[in-house]
């Protein structure tokens, strides 16, 4: 008798009907990232508690329905629907929901809030979560040929699928603010020309369309291999983008001549742009002529930037790898003279200015070639993690040195200004900063104390925490 009331007090198949006896929740909003209109998102989850040592039934969860501008969906437990009646759960136990969401068009511009509410009833009872989602319009491009003169403006976010191709003779502007998100694979090739006119406050942006979050507060943008990238492909020549910031690409940016030697017009030009987090490299250039001034580029599986003949002239610029998916063995550089079938050999020509070059990775060298001798690169006045001696072709570098970057791994925060006390404050010669790095990409002026900080931003003292 003394087991059967020890059991009987431990188990309790009834259920309560107590009015007290209500749900627990492990949230009381769930709320969705911006979510692009017509188009499903991930799905959210959230958990209801049955705290009462008796089982409850919970006589409706249902969707509101206060909006006409979209729907949220339910997963109730593993079964899908919109509305659910007589759910039970033991007690002291718990069940899962699911939510997605799908925004019809919002009719504007901006980023248009919706919400909602999931509602409860138990025992007579009514409680209610909140649903919360930020609905963007978009407009749709896929697998267009941009045919001719095409202007692009930061009104909304342009989607793109497949690839998208500009043709040999014409001209895509990209005003300030404009932001392409590119769908899994999506890419753009260009044999026309690209003018992205991003500025400080308003860049231009080339990102993948994944606008929410992998876990917590973790965001897509560390994510990289998104989608496919740009290619700018022959007879492609006068491509200048300013205050472009390039994420999470698969290939990163490449930039290819048909010529031999192709060094007097030039290909592609970035100014304070930034090319980051690419599942390959960066920026692959072939014997084309390519100039970045105060330009980042950072995070690669593999090179951070490959140059295969040509000319290339880097001012201002960093170059830095602290990528989060891999660990690369490659050099953060690589440079080469191109030999053909024919026995030609496109040699490549090079300047970098008043650059930083460091990786996380002790593997990684900053450079393919330790002796320049045979090649016409020339590395003047930069910061190198390795061990060096300054000779004809290293002028005046920094050499076994730390530039001490804000970038915190494994916080996910990759941010390539300097800290105090960094080695590449005030290291760079002013007479190999050009014009158009007066300012970095902040905003900063690069000659206001009149010493040149390395790289591509200016140091600014950081408060100590």
């Amino acid at each position: 008798m003394a087991l059967v009331a020890v059991c009987s007090s431990c188990i309790e198949d009834g259920f309560t009907t107590s009015p007290s006896d209500v749900l627990a929740f492990n949230c009381d909003t769930l709320a969705f990232d911006t979510v692009i209109t017509l188009q499903g998102t991930a799905t959210k989850q959230m958990v209801v508690y049955n705290r009462s040592k008796k089982q409850i039934n919970i006589s409706s969860i249902k969707v509101a329905g206060l909006s006409n501008k979209g729907r949220f969906h339910l997963n109730v437990d593993g079964i899908r629907g919109d509305e659910f009646h007589n759910v039970e759960i033991r007690g002291n136990d718990s069940i899962y929901i699911f939510v997605e969401a799908y925004l019809d068009e919002m009719g504007s511009d901006e980023p248009t809030l919706l919400e909602d509410r999931l509602e409860f009833e138990t025992n007579g009872k009514p409680q209610y979560v909140l649903l919360t989602a930020w609905g963007q319009d978009v407009v749709r491009m896929s697998g267009d040929t941009i045919a001719s003169n095409t202007r692009l403006t930061g009104n909304k976010p342009y989607l793109i699928y497949d690839t998208v191709f500009v043709a040999p003779g014409v001209t895509l502007t990209l005003d300030a603010g404009t932001t392409l998100l590119f769908h899994d694979k999506a890419a753009m090739r260009c044999a026309g020309r690209m003018l992205a006119n991003g500025t400080a406050e308003e860049p231009v942006t080339f990102r993948g369309d994944r606008l929410d979050r992998i876990v917590g507060e973790t965001s897509f943008d560390i994510m990289s291999g998104q989608w496919g990238g740009i290619i700018f492909t022959p007879p492609t020549t006068g491509n200048v983008l300013e205050h472009v910031i390039m994420r999470g690409s698969r290939i990163g940016m490449h930039c290819s001549s048909d010529l031999l030697d192709d060094t007097t017009r030039c290909a592609l030009k970035l100014v304070n742009c930034v090319l980051t987090n690419s599942a390959t490299t960066c920026l692959v250039t072939q014997t084309c002529y390519v100039e970045a001034i105060g330009t980042e580029f950072s995070d690669a599986a593999e090179e951070v930037c490959y140059f295969a003949g040509g000319k290339v002239m880097m001012s201002q610029c960093t170059f830095a790898n602290y990528y989060l998916f891999a660990v690369p063995e490659l050099p953060m550089l690589n440079v080469f003279n191109v030999e053909y079938s024919n026995g030609m050999i496109g040699k490549i020509r090079a300047n970098f200015d008043n650059c930083v070059l460091y990786s996380l990775f002790n593997d990684c060298q900053e450079i393919n070639v330790g002796d320049l001798e045979d090649f016409d690169v020339y590395m003047r006045y930069c910061l190198f993690k390795s061990d060096g001696t300054n000779d004809n072709h290293f002028i005046n570098c920094v050499w076994d040195a730390d530039p001490l970057f804000l970038t915190d791994r494994d916080e996910h925060l990759f941010d390539y200004r300097l800290n105090n006390e960094s080695p590449a404050i005030g290291k760079g010669n002013p007479a190999l900063c050009p014009p158009e790095a007066r300012y970095d990409r902040y905003g900063n002026d690069r000659l206001a104390t009149g010493a040149v900080d390395l790289g591509a931003y200016v140091w600014l003292p950081v408060p100590e925490e």
